[in-house]
């Protein structure tokens, strides 16, 4: 399911197959496989496999792994249970560690095997090309993949316990693990080639974790946006632990901690820290209140008194924030972020029975070929396109939009009954003429290359035969009979710059193609053996017209 490297590789491939190979066939596979890969991306929920830190302390380990820490990539779902238990079948005779602070020499030079084994969080190392923000559904794969930065981390209590805020005193011992190569690669584990610590005190541990909550905040929002067919249950627990002070405390403990005039007066340098804080806090109530809203519109009637009581809790909320803290508009906010989502994941279909009207060419994009686009033949009523006002229309319009497709209905029942009466009556008429009619014979003749003259022009031909040879005689001449003259032939020129059927006259063969062969007495060949029985040395007679 990494799909984002397949589209790395067949954007090689299609250079080779475009520019190299000339394989559009090849290319247009890929192409769609590409689409393919592009689609899962958007839509398909992939799981986030864990990674966990394995040291191997004690002689007793091979060398390539004696005193080494490595990452390892979990399997889809595994726990850390599932997987210690899976690595300490490869040694059954080492012992767990119990603890996840580094162990001392006594350990790494014992005889033994130690295995410490604790999970620990990728490092999101976004790819440059996201130079804005995007769906979290893009961003997800690069939080688990292609990761070379681990970090884990450990609370740490300095100073004297406060009972009444925990929060003041706690600092963090972050430990950053650094492998040799990016995971997953072609082992699903490696080897750590540096380790450092850093420490965060408590105030910034505090500014952390609000921008992890708003953030976490928003993407659930974003997924539901997207998909309004997601169970509700994680948002209402999300909803529900922030808002209600019952639950976790909410940021009230922040505010004892560090906005205090003893903590401004011990720590001045933080003050840039404070005001950072609180503007993450009251950024946190727009994304709050959008959160409540789809949660409302989705509850159903069993939570609805859950849904209320979140709501009252929210408004108390929000009217103490945005007294205390100021008032942050959603605009500049969630509504920016929402509107970075890409189009692909907003479907929008516009169907016959919209209250929009559809115009002539979808009309007949709707209709089949068997079906008629003659207007009114097939139920639908072309109409021109109307503003957008209609899209708005009440509930007579609607009960009277009702009344007409019933009489058109009724309509084109009637009118086809009618259409049936005739066709019964022309194909029982029909039915019996073909009974009283003999039996017709199909002949199929094989036409010369050159067709025959229609009978209109052998007739035209016929009579210009008789009125070429046959004219009167002199007075001279009476004793002899008539000499028959044969039809004059048709000569044809054709002058050198001129084409015919786009032919020129070089490309034009100079014999012609043989004549058909004609049984009327109007024949060629009739013709040339009258003309053998004449004299050859009569002279035709002028042509007179």
């Amino acid at each position: 399911q990494m799909w984002e490297e397949a589209i790395a590789l067949g954007k090689e491939l299609a250079e080779q197959y475009e520019n190299e190979m000339f394989d559009y066939e090849q290319l247009s596979e890929l192409l769609r496989k590409q689409a393919q890969f592009y689609e899962n991306i958007v839509k398909v929920i992939r799981p986030k496999p864990d990674y966990f830190a394995v040291g191997y302390y004690g002689q007793g380990f091979p060398t390539f792994i004696r005193n080494k820490v490595f990452i390892y990539r979990g399997k889809e779902y595994e726990r850390r249970e599932d997987f210690e238990a899976r690595l300490l079948t490869q040694f059954p005779n080492a012992e767990k560690m119990k603890t996840t602070s580094p162990p001392g020499d006594d350990i790494k030079t014992s005889s033994g095997q130690y295995i410490q084994c604790f999970t620990v969080k990728p490092k999101l190392d976004l790819p440059s090309k996201f130079h804005r923000p995007v769906s979290e559904q893009i961003v997800s794969f690069y939080r688990v993949n292609e990761v070379q930065r681990f970090e884990y981390s450990r609370p740490v209590r300095k100073g004297e316990k406060n009972p009444d805020n925990e929060f003041a005193n706690m600092w963090i011992e972050r430990t950053i693990y650094v492998t040799a190569y990016k995971l997953p690669g072609i082992l699903r584990w490696f080897e750590v080639k540096s380790v450092f610590m850093v420490e965060i005190s408590p105030l910034e541990n505090a500014i952390e974790t609000m921008q992890l909550t708003n953030d976490k905040i928003n993407n659930m929002v974003q997924q539901h946006l997207n998909d309004p067919n997601l169970p509700i249950n994680p948002l209402s627990m999300l909803l529900n632990g922030i808002v209600d002070p019952a639950v976790m405390g909410g940021f009230a403990n922040y505010e004892k901690a560090f906005f205090t005039e003893k903590y401004m007066h011990e720590h001045p340098e933080d003050h840039d820290k404070i005001e950072k804080l609180k503007d993450l806090i009251a950024w946190q109530i727009p994304f709050l209140a959008e959160g409540i809203r789809i949660h409302g519109e989705k509850v159903t009637e069993a939570l609805r008194p859950f849904h209320e009581r979140m709501e009252a809790c929210f408004r108390q909320l929000k009217d103490k924030v945005e007294k205390q803290y100021g008032v942050r508009a959603i605009l500049s906010g969630l509504e920016e972020r929402r509107g970075s989502r890409p189009r692909s994941m907003v479907r929008s279909f516009t169907m016959p029975s919209s209250s929009r009207p559809l115009s002539v060419a979808s009309v007949s994009s709707l209709s089949s070929d068997s079906t008629p686009s003659r207007p009114g033949s097939d139920g639908f009523v072309l109409e021109p396109l109307l503003p957008k006002k209609m899209h708005s229309r009440s509930q007579d319009k609607l009960d009277k939009d009702d009344l007409d497709k019933d009489k058109k209905e009724k309509k084109k029942e009637k009118r086809n009954s009618k259409h049936q009466e005739i066709f019964d009556k022309e194909f029982k008429s029909t039915d019996i003429s073909l009974q009283q009619a003999e039996a017709v014979i199909l002949s199929e003749t094989i036409s010369p290359l050159r067709p025959q003259r229609p009978k209109s022009q052998v007739l035209n031909v016929m009579s210009s035969e008789r009125r070429f040879s046959v004219s009167p005689a002199p007075p001279s001449s009476q004793l002899s009979p008539p000499p028959i003259t044969p039809r004059t032939k048709l000569a044809f020129s054709i002058q050198p710059n001129l084409e015919l059927n786009g032919m020129s006259s070089s490309d034009i063969p100079d014999i012609p193609p043989p004549l058909p062969l004609k049984g009327s007495t109007a024949d060629y060949g009739n013709l040339l053996e009258s003309q053998d029985l004449m004299s050859p040395t009569t002279s035709p007679p002028a042509q007179q017209r």
